[in-house]
Formats: structure tokens, sequence, C-alpha cells
């Protein structure tokens, strides 16, 4: 008679109970014709053999003759998770589903098989078994284990497929699903009713097939499911939708609310960008090209897999709870302080910050310190109490006396080991060279000679300090010239385009030797250019301080918009797009990417509606204004490079490194002590080994990636739709070997992991100290036709306060930097997958993930060694903050260290 392994033929034979013992148990058990679901067994081998023969045994022997089918029961266990914040509500619906309904409503499962049927040229189907919501659900459980049984022809073959249907008023999240505890299914997804959406769900088992190598029963239901992420492109989306669409960034602006809030599109001939998910909002009422803004009835979309748990909603409102704290702080304070135009006194702004250092006791005597105990104790409640409404030390900081300047070590340093330390460049050419079109931005000549920096160069000329490797720039003339006039035409906002030249000394640190600050030229009155050299006496000390402020306001735009925005958030969400479109659930390269894409699109979805909108927090605190998507858009033309986003591309490109095979990575660096770089090989050369031997194992020859249409058309899509404007680039890689396919691939994870980390998860603890790293400025440099000189002259620490902005502004600004820093508590760090089921069968996939994981853990101890060792000085002294921000690991909170799976926050 037909057994397990007729069922399960395609099993690895070690998995599977002996012949003998399974027909013994069948014919101890024939006269069954429904077994207990509670007498399910947890062992594989006892699991496995607990199928029951559907025929009554005084007739079995003459349906075998006739050849009716002979049928099984095959055991499962489905797993459901529950949204805890509506748990209760749930239960409701649950249970007047269950009153009286029963047969209209539950959850219906069926099962297919790999196999064909030979008769019917169609997969091999179970019968449709249901399970439905048990009265007796705890309150405070966030999942369920359903035990369900499927009735099975005894030729079925291997499932390789479940498809699902919700009866129910309510969508459910589907996390597991177990045949006969051999065959697994990681759904991890929402299943709304059939009412909702009437196509039924389709669920693969973890098995991971190229598209060639699918098994015949499942190849129409691969193909189906990813139509049904397609979608048509019409329509309107709701937060129900699991589909996948492209669309241009013209959601910025609110027109309807007048010409204020009117932004271009981006995405087109006149202003390339990536493209976003599409939502089908319809257009807003005053401009047809615009979609119109979300409301409480037409709510943000994402699909609906892409949306925040419920660990990551708890976080985000927590922090958002800490930010109407926040606001608070003005009753605590006397209101002419907190709301003036102005910082009176730099103790205005320490006075936002907690402590340094918790409450101790320090008397010799004490015993007489014990006996005002009660007194001590309500200082320290007192003192908490105010805490409460104070933000944490920043790291810039902590670990140093509460300064309101910038040392030039310091800023040195941070552009190596900061929250922006993908700006340095080595400097080629001296004087710098501008890049912008002369006839429409007239003549950009810089106003540097070599006599504002020889006296700093150590006896060496300047052509012998270029050729010895030893200036770098920080440049963002270019990036800021072109919007300076509209940026400056804001009352409370002044901005240079700047440069700040480096001297790489023989200690290994940076060191400013000059800023130059220019302007349109425009105002005669304003001189276009200035050049600041290492102070003097009084006065160039101030204009010294001044200058450097200029410059890192225009780094902490660079670094929100460019470095992070562009080249993180908006330059992957197309590439996440293309691979549910295109990329089965079942391709490996899906699976190997899809813990990289968690949370990003949602976070851009929110991050369109409250950053980077007209008039959100990007625009109100940052010195570019309502410019600051165009020069995202400016950066996307004109420089982004999807071959240039490797780690060593990058720092070949930006002269920091020069190719060397004798390195441990190729590379040379030309700055040794540099934090991000040093710590950022380690991780990259990890991840391309290990996406070298996964590429390596599913595709060993260039044939098979060539043969592969849906890797292919994945790459094609993410090129000429997700990035359509600059599709036809010669720069993008191709795609037609296996270590074309490791390289792609080694980038995006680097990108979604490594790089996003490091420019994500410092923002507050680097920028939230804003004396030092203003986001913007509200004045320019005082000159002698400057009314305000005299001021300046008079007082200059004044000026300085009134330079930058008010205490008001920045308490939501370095709120806002706290909640965008901290990691929540599900957060997935890179070396820890969750999804290893995937490769149950495939013993060398495992090992490699496993040497991973170890591999980051040995990082991190390296990591940990190198910021204890005082020979690197930029990142060990005293005072000096260790780099820990590729630190793989880390607990929730604000730390400043851990590398995330994905482009989260």
């Amino acid at each position: 008679m037909a057994g397990t392994r007729d069922i399960f033929g395609s099993l690895t034979i070690d998995k599977l109970p002996t012949k003998s013992f399974l027909c013994s148990h069948v014919r101890r058990h024939q006269q069954n014709y429904v077994s207990s679901p509670n007498s399910l067994p947890y062992s594989r081998k006892s699991t496995l053999v607990q199928v029951k023969k559907v025929v009554a045994a005084p007739m079995a022997a003459a349906l075998i003759k006739a050849e009716t089918p002979v049928q099984f029961k095959v055991k499962a266990l489905v797993t459901v998770k529950y949204d805890t914040v509506e748990n209760v509500k749930d239960m409701m619906f649950r249970w007047l589903d269950s009153d009286g309904h029963t047969a209209q409503r539950g959850v219906i499962l069926q099962l297919v098989s790999t196999e064909v049927d030979p008769k019917l040229g169609k997969p091999k189907l179970s019968k449709e078994t249901m399970f439905q919501w048990s009265r007796n659900l705890k309150v405070n459980a966030d999942k369920v284990t359903h035990k369900v049984q499927f009735l099975v022809d005894a030729k079925f073959g291997v499932p390789g497929a479940i498809i699902v249907t919700n009866k129910y008023h309510k969508e459910f999240y589907l996390e597991s699903i177990a045949i006969e505890g051999l065959v697994h299914f990681d759904c991890n997804s929402w299943v709304q009713p059939d009412r909702v959406q009437a196509e039924k769900r389709i669920f693969f088992s973890n098995k991971a097939y190229l598209p060639n190598d699918t098994p015949v029963g499942l190849k129409e239901l691969r193909d189906k499911d990813l139509r049904q992420l397609r979608g048509d492109g019409e329509g309107i989306r709701t937060l129900s939708d699991r589909i996948y669409d492209y669309d241009v960034y013209n959601d910025l602006g609110y027109p309807d609310k007048g010409a204020k809030y009117v932004r271009p599109i981006l995405g087109g001939r006149t202003q390339p960008y990536p493209r976003r998910c599409r939502t089908g909002r319809p257009p807003a009422n005053s401009d047809v090209n615009a979609e119109s803004t979300v409301t409480r009835y037409m709510p943000q979309y994402v699909p609906r897999d892409e949306a925040f748990e419920d660990l990551k909603i708890a976080a985000v409102t927590e922090g958002k709870w800490k930010l109407m704290l926040s606001s608070l702080l003005p009753s605590l304070k006397e209101a002419a302080s907190i709301n003036s135009d102005v910082i009176r006194t730099f103790s205005d702004i320490n006075d936002l910050y907690k402590e340094s250092a918790p409450f101790e006791l320090k008397s010799k005597n004490e015993f007489r310190e014990k006996a005002h105990l009660p007194r001590m104790l309500n200082k320290m409640i007192n003192e908490s109490v105010q805490d409460i409404f104070k933000f944490d030390h920043p790291k810039i900081v902590s670990r140093d006396n509460p300064s309101c300047f910038l040392r030039d070590d310091e800023l040195g340093r941070l552009t190596l080991a900061g929250m922006n330390p993908l700006s340095i460049e080595r400097l080629k050419v001296f004087p710098p060279v501008s890049k912008l079109d002369p006839s429409i931005h007239g003549s950009q000549d810089s106003a540097l000679r070599e006599e504002h920096i020889v006296c700093q160069l150590n006896g060496m000329s300047v052509q012998q300090a270029l050729e010895e490797n030893k200036l770098f720039i920080l440049d963002y003339h270019d990036v800021y010239l072109p919007f300076l006039n509209r940026i400056n035409a804001h009352h409370n906002r002044k901005a240079y385009a700047t440069r700040a030249i480096f001297l790489l000394t023989h200690l290994g640190s940076l060191k400013p030797i000059a800023i130059e600050l220019s302007l349109p030229e425009k105002n005669q009155n304003v001189p276009a250019k200035r050049v600041l050299t290492p102070p003097v006496d009084a006065t160039t000390c101030w204009l010294w301080q001044l200058g450097k402020a200029h410059v890192c306001s225009n780094d902490a735009g660079a670094h929100q918009l460019i470095q992070h925005w562009l080249r993180t958030h908006a330059c992957l969400e197309p590439l996440i797009i293309a691979a549910h479109r295109q990329l089965s659930v079942m391709h490996p390269i899906y699976k190997l990417l899809h813990p990289h894409t968690r949370y990003t699109m949602d976070v851009n979805a929110q991050g369109r509606r409250l950053l980077l909108n007209a008039g959100g927090i990007i625009e109100s605190h940052l010195s570019t204004a309502e410019c600051s998507m165009e020069i995202t858009a400016s950066s996307y033309q004109n420089w982004w490079r999807f071959d240039m986003e490797s780690l060593p591309a990058d720092l070949i490109r930006r002269g920091i490194a020069v190719p060397d095979p004798t390195q441990p990575h190729g590379l040379k660096l030309l700055i040794e002590d540099y934090p991000y770089a040093n710590d950022g090989l380690l991780i990259w050369s990890a991840i391309e080994e290990l996406v070298g031997t996964y590429v390596n194992y599913y595709y060993p020859e260039a044939s098979s990636i060539q043969s592969d249409s849906e890797l292919n058309n994945w790459y094609h899509e993410f090129i000429n739709v997700g990035h359509a404007d600059i599709c036809h680039a010669s720069w993008w890689p191709k795609l037609s070997t296996p270590n074309d396919l490791v390289s792609i691939l080694t980038t995006i994870i680097w990108v979604a992991s490594a790089y996003h980390a490091a420019v994500n998860f410092g923002m507050y603890p680097y920028g939230g100290y804003f004396p030092v790293r203003p986001p913007f400025m509200r004045r320019l440099l005082p000159n002698e036709r400057d009314p305000d000189h005299a001021s300046f002259f008079a007082d200059p620490e004044g000026y300085f306060l009134a330079s930058l902005p008010c205490l008001s502004e920045m308490l939501h600004y370095i709120s806002v930097l706290h909640i965008l820093s901290t990691h929540s508590a599900d957060e997935e760090y890179l070396g820890d997958r969750k999804d290893l089921s995937n490769w149950a069968g495939d013993p060398q996939i495992l090992e490699a993930f496993y040497k991973f994981s170890m591999e980051m853990r040995r990082i991190e101890k390296e990591i940990e060694k190198r910021n204890a060792d005082p020979k690197l000085r930029n990142r060990c002294g005293a005072g000096v903050s260790p780099y820990e921000l590729l630190l793989p690991s880390s607990g929730p909170g604000a730390t400043c260290r851990g590398v995330p799976t994905s482009a989260s926050l």
C-alpha cells in the first residue's frame, strides 16, 4: 500500500521512517477515520508516520484492487501572530465570527504538490481544510499555534505551496506552517479577508528554486504570485494591498495650500531622480501633476508587509512622546530665555542637557553626610524630575568638557570618525577647481592661494604636499552655490559655498589650515569670496570659529540630504520594488536580500510625509530650506553612480585609497588611521565572502546567470524603471557572470547595512550638540562694510550666538535626531539572520552564514581593540570618543553602535 515515502517522495531518505515501521503503524491504526488533533506528536519521525488511511478495514482490499486512490491524513501546525495593540478588539471579532457562523467563517488551507497530476495536467491538490479561532485565546497572547489536518492522495508528492483563504472579517498575520515537521513554510505575511482581496494567497515552502529548477507543479503559481505583486498600475492603493509599483516624487508639495508649498516633481527629464512606490492617490485640486496630500481618510500607502511591526511602532511612538515632552521645557524655564530670537549665553545651551555624571557621595565624613540623607534624596529626586525634560549628553560632548566651540583637531577627527565620514577627499589640484557651468554660474575660480596655506605645511611646498598626499578637502562649493541666492533670501538662513582644506599631520590626524567661503557675485557690499586661515589674534579667532561653524552647517546638510537620504533610502527603494515584482519569494537571491529590505519602504514613506515634505522637518531645520530635495536631485544627476557605491570604489574615487594587491583588502589607505574605512573594510570583506559563497553555490557558471530570467528582469527593471532618468549611463555594472552578481549584491547589502549604520545612528551622538554642528546659520561673517561689524567687535560672543539657531528651533531638531538615531527592540543586526530555515537542506549555505556570524563577532572584538589603542589618535585619547558606529551588535536606544541588516531607524 502507499506510504509516507510515496507522499513525500522527494524528501531526503534520512528524514523518513523505515518501511516496515510505517506499514506496521498504518495497519495498527487503519480502523481510525479521523485522528484526534490533540494527539499530534512533536518528534519528527513520529509526526511523519501519524498519517491515517481513510478507508474502512473490511473494504480496503476491494478498494485497492479497484485502484481507488488511497488517502491519508497529513498534520500541520499553523502559527498565527496577533497585533498586541488591538488584541482585545480582534478577540471580539473572533468570538462573534465563531458564534453561529462556523460554516461561513474560518481560514481555509489547501496544499499544493510539487508534482502535476498526469491526467489533469494540473498541480496535485489536497482537500481543503479549515481552522477557526478559539474562544479561549488569552488576551495577552501574541501568537497561537493551530493544529490542522490535510487529506491527500497516497501519490501526492512533496508539498510545495499552500493556498490560504481568509473567511473572517479581519486580516491576520500568518507566521508559519509546518507540515508533519518536515516541510516548512515561513510565511510572515498579513492575509486579508477574501471580501477585501478576492485573490487567494499563495505561500511557498522554504526551499529555494531558481526559475529553471522550479518543480512543474509550482511554475504556474510562481508566475501568478508575481503578477499579484505587480498589480495593474491603476487605482488608489489601500493599506491592505501588497502591490509594488513605481512613481515619481510628486508628493512632496501641497499646492492646494498655496504657492509657498509648491515643490517641483522629482523624476523625469528636468529633475532626474530615483522612483518611489506608487500610491495612486488622486491629484491635487490645483495641480493635476501633483499627488494630493495624505489625510486621515487616505493615509500613506506602503505594501502591507512593509509596514512597521508592533515593537517598531512602539519605539517610534515612544520617540514621539519624548519629542512632545521636550516641548514642555519652556514651561520650566523663563519664557524670555527659551523663546527669545537669539541665545543670550552659552549656559542657556548647556541647560538643555543632563548633568554629565550622576549624583555621588564624595564627602570624606561619610557619617555626617548620611545624617542628611533625606535632604540628599530630595535633591536627587528634584534633579531627576528636571532631567526628564533634558537631553542626554551627545557623544561629541560627553567625553570632554562641554565647549561651545569645535577645536581644530576635533573638526579634523570628526571628518574621519564622526557622523559624516563620507565627504572628505584627497586634494588633487590646487587651487580647487569647480565643475559648475560658468555660463550659468559665472566664473568660479577659487580665491585660495599658495600663500594662504604654505606656512602651515611644515616646510613643504604646496606641490610637494600634493605629491605626498598630505592635503585633503571638504568641498561643498558646487553643492551649495547654485542654491545660495534662494537660501540667503530667507531672513533667518545664511549660508556660503564652503571649502575646507586639511593637512595630514605626522600623527595621522587632519588639521584644518584654510576655509574658503563663496557667494554668488551679486552684492557689491559683500565680497563674493573670502579665505580664512588659523587665527593669530582675538578677531581672527572669532572669524575662524564662525567659518568652521558654516563648514559644519554645510556638512550637516550634505550628510542628511546626500550621504544619508539619497545614497541609502532613495536609491534603495527602486531596488526593493523591483525585487518584489521580478524575483519570486522562492528565488535564492530574493531570500538573500529580503532581510536587507526590512522597514525601508515604510521609513521612506514616513520620511516623505514628515521630513522631506514642504514645510517639513528638513526644510524647517536645515540651511537648504525649500531647496533641500532639489539639492539631492542635482547630486543624483551629476554625482551618484551605482558602480561607486561599493566601499573600495568609494574610497578610490575620493582619493583616500589606492589599489594595492599586497594589502589585506586590496587597498592602501592614504590616511592610515581612518576609523570608518578601517572598520568598514572588515565588514565589506565579510559580506563579500558570504555573497561569493552563496552566489557560486547557485550559479556555478556564467550560463546559469544568463539563463535566469527573474534575475535578469530584476536587474533590468531596477536600472531601466527604478532609475529610468539615468538608465543610459555607461557606468552601470553588467550582469553576465557570477563575479558580476557578487559585486552587485555585496554593494547592495553594504549600503543597506553598514553604510547606513555609519551615517544614521550617529546623528544625535555627533550632531545633537548644535553649537559645534549647527544645522543652519542665521548670519554671514561680518565685514567692514557690514552694519553689524561694530556689534561684532563689541561683543563677538553675542554675534556668534546670534548666528546660531534659537533654542526653540533646536529643541525640536535635536529631539528628531534622537528618534532617528535610536534602535528599536526588534532590530535585526548583521550576522544574526532569523530565516536560516530557508536553507535547512543546504549545509554549505548554513555553514557560510555561520562563518559570517562568527566573523561579525571577531570584527566586533577587533574594533574594540582598535578603540583602546593609543596609537590611533582618531579613535583613542583623552576625551576622545571611540568610534563604535560599525560595531555589529547593539541594544535598544541611541547607543551610537550597531549595524542593522537594513536601512531602517
